[in-house]
């Protein structure tokens, strides 16, 4: 995604000219002083826009479900897609035989396979390995793309051996994780919509990807066949549940975001007379595109209407890890050009869209050191902003007896102590540059913990819209029971505090006695082994 880069605004050179006042403090320092006071009304309104109280995460877990329903009942009913999976088998530990998947989702595609040993021995072994594909392959053909993959196969496939082996009279059979916008016809069928992530092959828009792949896979000389073709949520709940019968639902929290669910089929309308064995089926809810009463700020519009896709994916443009660094970018872009932040300058290098990652502001919340060190290294290497104060710039006073503009976490960032004084400390750093000294560092992790508490919120609250829709659509069978929801994704693995906040808001929204049955497990890497069991479970072939 790229977001057109907004200039900096611009500063006049005279409000910094140093000139000498009372008492021999330089007037530029007292302006400075005023900005950074300046800061806290900015820090106190993007607390207020982002506020996710009990009311409002209640009205978004009741707008899931019902957004689901609408999505349920008729195509385009919703801003859910509520796209079916057509898996209405998911794996029962029986499943025995050697098996393959193949995800293709980005930049590269990742190869495995697992050897299944049935009730009694499970996995019996699992191998991967992942490829790059080459930049100009993403501009090509749809046959050049699909070769390329089907040649990657066919290389891991003849390293196969050692406790791998493929049962006489048998084809290898591929679970396909396919990334991208696909509307799916059967278990083993799914027409490509259009291209994302930076893809642009021609000639496949239209065309059935399973057919793609399997003609490649015949042109490699490979007796191999696709089985199930699968997105990487459906994927996740599928692995997961092999290990635990009580998974009902699966998130995936990484740089973009997605869940789905078992569903009842009897409870999807625009089904039309589809039978299914089970009388169950998962449901892909695309709920990347909700949109319905999010807490929304200056930042998040701004960012949106300069996105590729303005007006859509708003859920996933205010939770997911491609975006949550990009906002507080956003917001530390207006704090040094409001209030002098960072000193007399806005960072360069902080104008230029998403240098800030979520991994960044991650690792900057995990800083518990006391002058906050690891922050004003991430500052440094990513925006260019020094470490240190600038002369004579006041330090926030933690004074009990001072009410100017405190917060929690940040002390004071007013100027007088308690005495009626102003603090000052002295740096080597000159006036012109741009730098972090602590009260700097701790507004900037306070901007960190105000977004990713909205995030992890609103994610627990979509969680528990989901729950909610399947307790009030299933008459109450799941209500009181262990209900397992599995999550994977590097957001929800590598984000602690964001964890904590989902699951925070989960146990508020449900009380302390419901929430006790609602289990959130880490399922890492579930949706490449998840695909290869759906493809076990969807076999030719009898186990």
């Amino acid at each position: 995604m790229s977001v057109a880069a907004r200039s900096p605004a611009v500063r006049s050179v005279s409000l910094w000219r140093p000139r000498t006042a009372r008492m021999g403090v330089p007037r530029v320092r007292m302006a400075v002083q005023s900005n950074l006071v300046s800061i806290a009304p900015m820090l106190t309104k993007l607390q207020r826009d982002c506020a996710t109280p009990l009311p409002v995460l209640r009205h978004v877990a009741d707008a899931m479900a019902d957004d689901m329903r609408a999505g349920l009942a008729v195509d385009g009913g919703s801003d859910l897609k509520m796209i079916l999976s057509y898996v209405d088998s998911l794996p029962t530990v029986n499943e025995k035989g050697l098996f393959y998947a193949l995800d293709l989702g980005g930049t590269n595609f990742r190869v495995l396979r697992v050897q299944l040993g049935g009730k009694d021995e499970r996995v019996i072994a699992t191998e991967f390995d992942q490829v790059s594909i080459p930049q100009d392959l993403m501009f090509r053909t749809t046959e050049d793309l699909f070769d390329f993959i089907a040649s990657g196969l066919a290389k891991f496939a003849q390293k196969e051996g050692g406790k791998f082996h493929l049962a006489q009279g048998r084809m290898r059979e591929i679970g396909f994780t396919f990334s991208f916008p696909v509307k799916q016809t059967s278990i083993d069928a799914g027409i490509l919509i259009k291209w994302t992530k930076g893809f642009a092959v021609s000639g496949t828009a239209g065309k059935d990807v399973v057919a793609c792949l399997n003609e490649a896979m015949e042109r490699q000389g490979l007796n191999m066949c696709v089985s199930a073709l699968v997105n990487d949520t459906v994927g996740t709940l599928a692995g997961a549940r092999y290990w635990d019968d009580d998974v009902m639902v699966a998130v995936i929290l990484g740089t973009g975001t997605n869940a789905c669910y078992v569903e009842r089929v009897d409870a999807i309308p625009k089904l039309q007379g589809l039978k299914s064995t089970s009388g169950r089926t998962i449901v892909n809810t695309e709920w990347g595109a909700f949109s319905n009463g999010l807490p929304l700020t200056e930042y998040d519009r701004e960012m949106d209407v300069e996105s590729i896709n303005p007006g859509e994916q708003i859920f996933e443009k205010t939770i997911s890890g491609m975006y949550l660094g990009e906002i507080v970018r956003r917001v530390l872009v207006k704090m040094a050009e409001a209030g002098a932040l960072f000193g007399e300058r806005v960072p360069e290098k902080l104008s230029t869209p998403f240098v800030l990652g979520t991994p960044h502001i991650s690792a900057m919340q995990q800083d518990n050191s006391k002058d906050l060190q690891a922050v004003g290294s991430i500052l440094y290497d990513v925006a260019g902003v020094a470490a240190g104060a600038p002369t004579n710039v006041p330090l926030p006073c933690t004074s009990s007896l001072c009410r100017i503009n405190y917060f929690p976490n940040l002390g004071c960032l007013g100027t007088k102590s308690g005495t009626g004084r102003s603090s000052f400390r002295k740096s080597s750093v000159t006036q012109c540059q741009v730098n972090s000294d602590l009260s700097a560092r701790r507004i900037v992790v306070e901007v960190c913990d105000t977004l990713a508490k909205r995030g992890g919120r609103l994610a627990g609250a979509g969680i528990v819209g989901i729950l909610q829709k399947m307790e009030e659509d299933s008459k109450g069978t799941i209500s009181g029971k262990r209900t397992v929801v599995a999550m994977d994704g590097g957001l929800y693995e590598h984000y602690p505090q964001y964890r904590r906040y989902l699951q925070d808001a989960v146990t508020e929204l449900l009380g302390s006695e419901l929430s006790k049955n609602v289990v959130i497990e880490h399922s890492k890497d579930g949706s490449g082994i998840g695909a290869a069991l759906l493809a076990a479970t969807n076999s030719k072939y009898k186990h």
